[in-house]
């Protein structure tokens, strides 16, 4: 699924280290402002232990994980909305992706400079959020423009619906947090793509000590992602990136050394996942085992298009069976003798881990 997260934030955060960690790659992460022009993108694996446990059983010649598309956006600064630090290119890169990872800096080092003089991660968030408003309070207001032109009748939900995210705006609030909206409202909010639309993760990249012990700046994020009720995960980069070097063995050791069974970024991930509305399910079996992704809601014909349009064009029944059932009982034939293996018709919506085997004739 063509899905992205934009990993954002000002100048010398640790995007770059943490965009290299994610996907292995080695783009420069220099100590100066505006390292990254382009953004940098690589696909990135949902790590799912319950995919290597249906390849282990089925004993599955191929192993295909579901994938999260990353973006390394360039670091914004004040004054892109009026085109500061490129600021217009990158806010463009912004509005193409469906969730941003904002990356702040929870750590002092005298060696990596910061733009603003001083580590102050509330005032760095406050930078990047008035810069996304003030871009799309153009974008609501150059529509608001564009029906003030125009005379019919139907126009005035629409242009009460713009006067009300106008205000919500200008109050320094987020486009996402405007509430209750009805069925059309939310149509319109997703015509205007605006940046503060988009679903936010905060990242608190910390040095070791914050990282095992905490730290004041990391608690002032928690404190701002719980009052904003979006999430935070708090990672010091260069662990992750070193990690991401390792092999296996020596992964697993340092791991344990640090308290920890899986990578940060691991969570990291599987929470970006989370909030682009995604579920995976399962096909399993000698030849492959995949992780198939799919949005919340997704019915059983629908999941078959995802692997093949032939599937959605002939689509009979699903075959399914829940992971949880499967792991409890031990195999598919016992999942089976206990009556737990379910045929499923149109009306079927996918539950996340599922497994299934799809019937179709075309």
């Amino acid at each position: 699924m063509a899905l992205s997260c934009g990993i954002v934030g000002l100048p010398n955060v640790g995007k770059s280290t943490l965009f290299n960690a994610l996907t292995s790659n080695d783009i420069p992460a220099e100590n100066y402002p505006f390292c990254t022009i382009e953004p940098n993108v690589g696909i990135v694996p949902v790590p799912d232990a319950r995919l290597e446990r249906l390849a282990d059983a089925y004993k599955s010649a191929k192993v295909i994980s579901a994938t999260v598309q990353f973006v390394d956006i360039a670091g914004l600064v004040e004054g892109a909305a009026r085109g500061e630090g490129l600021g217009n290119q990158f806010l463009s890169h912004i509005r193409e992706v469906s969730v941003i990872v904002h990356v702040v800096r929870c750590f002092d080092d005298p060696n990596v400079v910061h733009v603003a003089g001083t580590v102050d991660p509330i005032r760095d968030i406050s930078v990047i959020e008035t810069e996304l408003l003030l871009k799309d309070l153009e974008t609501v207001q150059r529509r608001m423009e564009s029906l003030g032109r125009k005379r019919q009748p139907d126009v005035a939900e629409e242009r009460a619906f713009l006067d009300r995210l106008n205000v919500h705006l200008n109050e320094g609030k987020p486009a996402r947090t405007l509430a209750p909206l009805s069925d059309r409202e939310l149509a319109w909010m997703r015509e205007l793509s605006l940046l503060t639309a988009k679903p936010v993760l905060y990242v608190a990249n910390t040095d070791e000590t914050g990282f095992r012990q905490g730290n004041h700046w990391v608690e002032a994020v928690q404190t701002r992602a719980q009052a904003e009720g979006a999430d935070v995960v708090v990672l010091c980069g260069s662990i992750e990136a070193a990690i991401a070097t390792m092999q296996d063995d020596e992964r697993r050791f340092f791991l344990a050394e640090l308290g920890m069974e899986h990578p940060a970024l691991d969570r990291l991930i599987q929470r970006a996942y989370r909030l682009l509305g995604l579920i995976t399910f399962f096909t399993a079996g000698p030849k492959e085992t995949r992780a198939w992704t799919v949005r919340q809601g997704t019915r059983a014909p629908e999941a078959a298009g995802v692997i093949h349009s032939d599937f959605e064009r002939g689509f009979i029944r699903a075959e399914v069976m829940s992971y949880a059932d499967w792991e409890r009982l031990g195999s598919e034939q016992a999942v089976r003798e206990a009556g737990l293996y379910r045929i499923e018709g149109r009306d079927y919506i996918i539950a996340d881990g599922d497994i299934v085997y799809f019937r179709f004739n075309v």
